[in-house]
């Protein structure tokens, strides 16, 4: 690695962790320097550019596209004008040096243009705040003096580099541009250079947004439009997430993200804010995440959930008209297939934003984009007026077949992506091999148990928030239950999947088994598993995407063994539960299925809880080989481990069984016993 790269990555690191630089995967840095070609020995001019995709904060080597200086300069002797200027990125591959790297992204030109070694691309909210501002170039003069040049907006491609390479010409003494609507560019000598001129911008914007910007930009306060105690937010969240789901996923199901961050709730508490959402967002990194204006609910915080649901139904129904027909005033005939109609951004006043997006962390981001255009829309009100670019250039952004070719190069999605699943009982054992398979195959899932400690650990190991979370809950109440299915939704927006697996076992005779013995696993099993549905029916009904609710119940449930009453009682229990919710619940698409597993002695909590040493004694083997006697008496003669009823769980959530409900699946390696009949 040179030098130059080794400065290039750090610098990007440094500024991509500082949000108020960059937003995340927004803007790209750059370096140039002299390599050694392989193929002739010789040393070459070359510039090392952030490649299309990656995130600044993360960068790494493996994140750069490496290509020859001199060819893509070369490009100008073939560039035919702005039409065709679209060209100019299938060019870029045959000005590559080597192989691997990033792709080269549409912003290459402008940093190879740049007469300067070292340059950086970014997306601060006080920059792009002097960006979308009505008198834009007039601040940017008073801002900066001519240390800092106003460039026009003009989409991002080979003639914003040519323009930017003219301004710094003509400029000599500048150390960067203010880019009309969309952001900021810098350059230095050095890195170090590079990096105090992109900091000197951002912090000398941001001194002048606090120094001259007005107290109040949003204007007036809305009378019911205030924030509700967090409490109460988050509460009335939880009631209208699922319908706030299926207005974002009409066209294709989203995963959700929910924010009531304070800048977020006081943009909704001034009046300003009607205003400025229609306007929409300017920067195109923006709306390619949070779509270009974001559905917005014009009732105050105490409004009934009833009635909030219905408006959001009639402003959903307005929403997707109104982005039919902006793209059919825009839309050419080479133009891509309008992608959705639904929004990505919903405001609730008083209560917060809910986001979307194919997955958890693009919905998040999404969330964390719209919040960036907040603070612009704070900074521009402040000074000027909060000026966006037009509609008809957002579009030639949004449906611009470069992007489209980004996203068609997007891998298939696996085949629980965009589900988000709930399993109880998932710190260890079955649970946790079902929720660490779910989680393998892209659904988002939400590890209840009793334990918080170890739900959160567990739910750890599969990864980021983004991925998996722990939740405490006691199945047997009602409210713990309820409180889980709330957390499910507010951490992603929505629920889909749900497998009713907590459990316990008490091997013992009828004249052995108490009271106590018979409540407590019936309380666990069958009721447990009853309130989880149910909490859980109501989110999925409402959402009206259909879904999947599993138990794990067991061989047990048809089989009739020694010393095993109350437990082989309260699984027939459960089993019966399937086939009563897969009549019930059907009609809203919900698939209501059940796995008989039998003998997963091996990471199993239920049998190293004290059930496996019972169990061998009434077989009279040592616990040691029960799993082996288990095995030993099935007609496959194979062991039963928890991964094998993920397995099926997978299998009964995935597509390929989507006409399934009602079936009771056996993983027990074949006992004739326990056949269905």
């Amino acid at each position: 690695m040179t030098k130059a790269v080794e400065q290039l990555i750090e610098r990007s690191n440094r500024l991509g962790s500082d949000p108020r630089n960059t937003n995340y995967a927004g803007g790209n840095t750059s370096a140039k320097g002299r390599a050694k070609d392989p193929a002739s020995g010789e040393l070459v001019e070359l510039i090392w550019v952030k490649g299309s995709g990656g995130d600044l904060g993360t960068l790494t080597a493996s994140g750069l596209a490496a290509l020859r200086l001199d060819r893509v300069r070369g490009l100008e002797a073939v560039y035919a004008g702005v039409e065709r200027e679209d060209e100019m990125v299938a060019a870029f591959d045959y000005c590559l040096h080597g192989a691997g790297g990033a792709a080269p992204s549409i912003d290459t030109a402008m940093h190879a243009l740049v007469e300067k070694p070292h340059v950086d691309h970014l997306h601060p909210d006080a920059g792009i705040a002097i960006a979308t501002a009505a008198d834009g170039p007039e601040l940017t003069e008073r801002i900066f003096g001519d240390k800092v040049v106003w460039v026009p907006w003009r989409r991002p491609g080979f003639q914003l580099g040519l323009d930017i390479r003219e301004i710094q010409r003509a400029n000599p003494d500048a150390l960067g541009c203010i880019l009309g609507g969309h952001g900021i560019t810098a350059w230095g000598d050095t890195s170090a250079e590079a990096e105090r001129s992109s900091k000197w911008i951002i912090r000398t914007a941001s001194a002048f947004l606090k120094e001259h910007g007005k107290a109040e930009p949003f204007g007036r306060a809305l009378k019911g439009y205030g924030a509700l105690t967090p409490a109460k937010r988050r509460a009335k969240a939880a009631a209208i997430a699922a319908h706030v789901r299926a207005i974002a996923s009409a066209d294709r199901p989203m995963v959700g993200h929910f924010s009531d961050a304070k800048v977020v709730t006081d943009f909704l508490e001034r009046a300003g804010h009607r205003r400025l959402t229609a306007l929409g967002t300017s920067c195109p990194d923006h709306f390619l995440r949070t779509k270009v204006k974001p559905l917005v609910l014009d009732l105050p915080a105490d409004a009934p959930v009833e009635k909030v649901v219905k408006r959001l139904g009639e402003l959903h129904e307005q929403y997707r008209a109104d982005y039919a027909a902006y793209y059919d005033a825009h839309a050419t005939k080479e133009s891509p297939a309008m992608r959705g109609a639904d929004p990505a951004i919903v405001l609730v006043p008083g209560v917060g934003m809910f986001s979307f997006g194919k997955d958890k962390q693009t919905a998040r981001v999404a969330g964390e984009f719209y919040i960036n255009a907040i603070n612009v829309m704070r900074g521009a009100e402040s000074i000027s007026t909060y000026t966006p670019i037009s509609d008809a250039e957002k579009f030639r952004i949004e449906y611009w077949a470069l992007e489209e070719a980004k996203l068609q190069r997007q891998p298939k999605p696996r085949s629980h992506a965009g589900r988000v699943a709930l399993v109880t009982g998932a710190a260890s054992g079955i649970g946790k091999a079902i929720a660490t398979r779910l989680a393998a195959d892209g659904a988002c899932v939400v590890i209840a148990d009793l334990s918080l400690e170890k739900a959160q650990a567990a739910a750890a190991e599969l990864g980021s928030t983004d991925v998996a979370i722990g939740v405490q809950c006691d199945v047997t109440q009602a409210a713990q239950v309820q409180a889980a299915v709330d957390a499910t939704l507010l951490a992603f927006g929505g629920l889909d999947l749900v497998v009713n697996n907590a459990g316990l076992s008490l091997s013992r005779s009828l004249l052995e088994t108490s009271e106590a013995d018979w409540d407590l696993q019936h309380d666990v099993m069958a009721k447990g598993s009853f309130l989880v549905s149910r909490a859980a029916a109501r989110a999925l009904i409402d959402q009206g995407l259909g879904g999947d609710i599993v138990y794990i119940s067991s061989k047990n449930a048809v089989f009739a063994g020694p010393n095993n009453i109350a437990y082989s009682a309260t699984k027939a229990d459960q089993a019966h539960q399937v086939r009563l919710l897969a009549a019930e619940l059907g009609q809203h698409g919900v698939r209501v299925n059940g796995i008989n597993p039998d003998g997963v002695v091996r990471g199993s909590g239920i049998f190293a809880g004290g059930w496996g040493a019972s169990r061998a004694k009434v077989y009279g083997v040592s616990e040691a080989e029960l799993g082996k006697y288990y095995a030993g008496r099935t007609l496959l003669g194979l062991e039963v481990l928890p991964e094998h009823v993920a397995n099926a769980v997978a299998a009964l959530t995935g597509p390929e069984l989507s006409h399934t409900t009602g079936l009771h699946v056996p993983v027990d390696s074949g006992v004739a016993a326990a056949f269905l009949r």
